[in-house]
């Protein structure tokens, strides 16, 4: 049984074949020197995450016209053979704590619902704030706590009996 090239094996021939330079290919794909030398030597581990590897290495086989499907299919068996690159990474560190909890629930929040919400209420406290200064004001009476005075037009010289007690 004949043993299968490897996905570095197959981009290394295929790059060689076509008589390009990795200077070339990383020209062509925008993708670093050093990051095509790795995919080249099947070196993984010159990358961060999954996604930078099947990226460059869909890149690159589009780049040298190989069957893109099958060798992604080949790396993706490949990176499971890894201890680093077997499981994907998770998207975010475990944390439950009180702020992720509360940071959580506030996106789920509707902020366009809540100053809808919160304008009618302010409008709502405003009428009352004014309502009760208009009542307050209707009570009050100006002339409380003033000691009795005659009241004399100007010029007429007649003047009210005060009132009696």
């Amino acid at each position: 049984m004949t043993r299968m090239p490897t996905v570095a094996e197959q981009l290394r021939a295929a790059r060689e074949a076509r008589k390009l330079t990795i200077a070339e290919v990383a020209e062509a794909t925008k993708i670093r020197t050093d990051h095509i030398r790795a995919l080249e030597e099947g070196n993984y581990n010159a990358f961060s995450a999954t996604i930078y590897i099947r990226g460059s290495v869909r890149n690159y086989a589009t780049l040298l016209k190989l069957d893109t499907p099958r060798i992604m299919a080949a790396l993706d068996e490949e990176l499971h053979g890894t201890e680093k690159f077997s499981e994907p990474p998770p998207l975010v560190e475990e944390s439950n704590t009180t702020l992720d909890q509360v940071m959580f629930l506030l996106s789920k929040f509707d902020w366009r619902k809540s100053v809808i919400g919160l304008a009618a209420l302010g409008v709502i406290l405003i009428a009352m704030m004014v309502t009760l200064l208009w009542r307050h004001h209707q009570r009050a009476n100006p002339l409380a706590g003033l000691p009795p005075a005659v009241y004399q037009p100007a010029g007429s010289g007649e003047t009210l009996p005060l009132p009696k007690r």
